[in-house]
């Protein structure tokens, strides 16, 4: 009977070795915990070790050792999905429905998973790159999210996919070209986006459901639609009810297949019976095919007149033109449009107040006229010179560890801003630009951005070394600084913060005066800041300054209203014409950088509301006392401990007043300002050969730390 105690709990350790989780599922499942804040719904969950599969966490179903679904719909989770849900390599339905998780959808996704529903949460951005990779998928619902940009062209090898739904986002743009590789799908759900162009790739899919409500789709309905059982079309901007028939007569080149006149492929059912059978040709051709070929030809030598015709009326235009005009006039001229296939020539001249494009779309890989001219006919300009590196999400992804919170570095307005560790030990900061702030409708427009901001070059501003523009993605990388923001260090560092004795802050106002001066009258055109604050002033080793995001508010829709938001409601580096009319001049950022010379003078943040109501606001609260001695030493941040020369804190109040002033008429520009300064930091340099005298209190520098000579600022 003692041996029983023993066998069962050999049976129970057995038992408790069989039901462990594999560890990497552990880690997967404690990020996730984390990053969803942890709710207390999730029993049994852990941040980290427990026994998923062995204690039955709420919602978590395994086959052994593996997690193989994840399903908490529906139970008011918020937060983000965190980092390595990739890790699940066992999971098969991820459910996380009708919840309030935000953010973006991760990079990596479990690669071998068949079932996600993510649909009615608060995800923005685009679809991950890693979808491409789910060859397993049958099911994908993303919909009623917050979803933006093009749809990216990740579908080709998802050949088992059936149901897809990106309804009720934000997603523009043409369908991608991978779409018509869905073999397998039976039901398409696009409804209320704002998904524009053609909807010919779709033709070729043996759907059941179709729903492509309002959208701003345009030109011929396919007639395969017609065959859709349950098919929902309406708020577009479709031409008619559906395509035109072929035209007559038009028979395909020699060697190439039969299309239609949507360019879709032949038909499923076999390929189309030939129009003379072969008993035909042993009986000889009817009365009635032999007027059609009379008929047809004169049809046709009335079309070559009348194209010779236009031709040589287009010959004489050209000699008083010095450009051929291209699909100006109200008939559409054959011969001055290109459109792939001579088959539709005829069908041109019959139907000639019908648009080209909606006879027959042209390949998305060829040059079309709406792509080479402006929607008004204006020449696009070329593209742009690049000086900076084109980078993939892939390799970005890798450098960052799938931009994970361990690599995060800091957010912004613009977004969040991730540490990126190359295999050549090379170091870089990369920004991924949240959608929702920038306007980045065409990218274009963000390429001209990304060129004029890697010009920028100056010693004291960050520069741009490289941007990615893939999958829908839009990513600044910038030159690594490591010792963290003037604002970290001045208000949460204390080892760090005692390093910023006078001589360093007056060192940090001088660097970041020049960035602004560059910025402002060595630029042609000027750049403006617009967000100028001392968090994004970073610091390196030697705490030399380095301004960031120089130029990136060209990017923002609608700059003033951000930076009203990001600036004047939390921070309070405005001016007050700004803040009183939205407008924001080279001035503005002369006031904003008055302030964070109140920063370095007092240690206080700008807007603070744990002080008493005379003292939140920290321009209102100085701007009385720059100009009296007495109280200007009080105002002293108390970590300089008194180490500091009078005169140089007297001079550096007077220009602070000079920056803060109410009226940006009577700001100096930055070129006054850095002059000022150096002169502050030449006479400083005067007094000490005087061994000491002038100086003032008990200051004394050490022999490392004094000032370096005027051509080293």
């Amino acid at each position: 009977m003692a041996a029983w105690p023993t066998l069962i709990a050999i049976l129970a350790l057995v038992s408790l070795v069989r039901s462990n989780t594999d560890n990497s599922d552990i880690q997967a499942l404690g990020v996730l915990y984390t990053s969803l804040n942890s709710p207390p719904q999730l029993t049994n969950w852990a941040p980290s070790g427990g026994d998923p599969c062995g204690n039955s966490w709420k919602g978590v179903s395994c086959s052994g050792s593996a997690v193989t679904a994840i399903q908490l719909s529906g139970m008011s989770l918020n937060g983000t999905l965190g980092y390595r849900l990739s890790d699940l390599a066992s999971l098969k339905t991820l459910d996380l429905s009708d919840n309030s998780i935000h953010d973006s959808i991760p990079y990596q996704l479990p690669q071998n998973v068949t079932y996600v529903n993510l649909a009615k949460n608060n995800f923005s951005g685009n679809l991950p790159y890693s979808i491409s990779q789910m060859a397993s998928l049958t099911f994908l619902n993303l919909s009623h999210n917050s979803l933006s940009q093009q749809i990216g062209d990740v579908f080709g090898n998802l050949k088992g996919l059936s149901e897809l739904d990106f309804s009720f986002n934000n997603f523009s743009g043409s369908l991608p070209n991978s779409f018509s590789s869905l073999s397998n799908l039976t039901s398409l759900y696009l409804e209320n986006n704002q998904l524009s162009g053609s909807v010919n790739m779709l033709s070729s899919l043996g759907l059941n459901t179709l729903n492509i409500a309002n959208n701003n789709f345009s030109g011929w309905i396919p007639q395969e639609f017609s065959k859709i059982p349950n098919l929902i079309i309406g708020g577009n901007s479709f031409t008619n009810e559906a395509a035109p028939p072929p035209p007559p007569f038009t028979p395909p080149p020699p060697g190439k297949p039969r299309t239609t006149q949507n360019n879709s492929p032949p038909s499923r059912n076999g390929p189309e019976e030939s129009p003379t059978t072969g008993e035909e040709k042993k009986q000889g051709m009817g009365t009635g095919a032999l007027i059609g070929i009379i008929v047809g030809s004169v049809f046709v030598a009335l079309c070559v007149v009348l194209a010779l015709v236009l031709c040589l009326r287009n010959t004489k235009r050209k000699r008083d033109d010095d450009e051929v005009s291209n699909g100006t006039s109200d008939r559409v001229d054959p011969l001055a449009i290109t459109v792939e296939g001579e088959t539709n020539k005829v069908a041109q001249v019959q139907r000639s107040e019908t648009p080209t494009a909606n006879l027959k779309p042209p390949p998305i890989e060829k040059v079309t006229p709406e792509r080479v001219f402006g929607k008004n006919g204006s020449m696009k300009k070329p593209k742009v010179t690049m000086t900076a590196t084109s980078y993939t999400v892939a390799a970005l992804q890798v450098a960052t560890n799938s931009f994970s919170q361990d690599s995060l570095l800091g957010e912004g307005s613009l977004g969040r801003v991730y540490k990126a560790e190359f295999p050549n030990a090379k170091v870089l900061a990369v920004k991924k630009v949240d959608s929702a702030a920038v306007s980045l409708q065409e990218e274009d427009s963000f390429l001209d951005a990304v060129s004029n901001m890697s010009r920028l070059r100056h010693p004291n501003i960050i520069p741009l070394v490289g941007y990615c523009v893939e999958h829908g993605q839009r990513l600044l990388v910038y030159e690594y600084v490591g010792n963290g923001t003037l604002h970290e260090i001045l208000h949460f560092s204390d080892e760090t913060g005692k390093r910023l004795n006078w001589n360093a802050r007056v060192k940090i106002a001088l660097g970041t005066a020049r960035a602004l001066e560059y910025l402002h009258e060595v630029c042609a055109p000027a750049v403006v800041h617009r967000n100028f604050k001392s968090a994004n002033i970073l610091l390196d080793d030697e705490l030399n300054a380095h301004l960031s995001d120089c130029g990136i508010a060209s990017l923002a829709p609608n700059t003033e209203r951000q930076v009203s938001t990001e600036v004047v409601g939390s921070f309070g580096y405005s001016a007050p014409e700004f803040a009183m009319s939205g407008i924001y001049t080279a001035k503005s950022d002369v006031y904003s950088f008055g302030v964070v010379m109140l920063e370095l003078l007092t240690g206080r943040m700008p807007l603070d509301s744990s002080r008493s109501r005379t003292e939140q606001s920290l321009v209102r609260w100085a701007s009385p006392q720059l100009h009296d001695i007495d109280l200007l030493s009080k105002m002293v941040d108390p970590a300089l401990n008194g180490m500091y020369p009078a005169k140089s804190l007297s001079r550096f109040a007077d220009i602070i007043a000079l920056c803060v002033q109410p009226e940006p008429e009577f700001r100096p520009p930055m070129s006054e300002v850095v002059q000022q300064l150096v002169r502050l930091v030449q006479r400083a340099s005067v007094a000490r050969r005087r061994s000491g005298e002038d100086l003032g209190f008990s200051y004394r520098a050490p022999e490392h730390e004094q000032f370096a000579p005027e051509s080293s600022f």
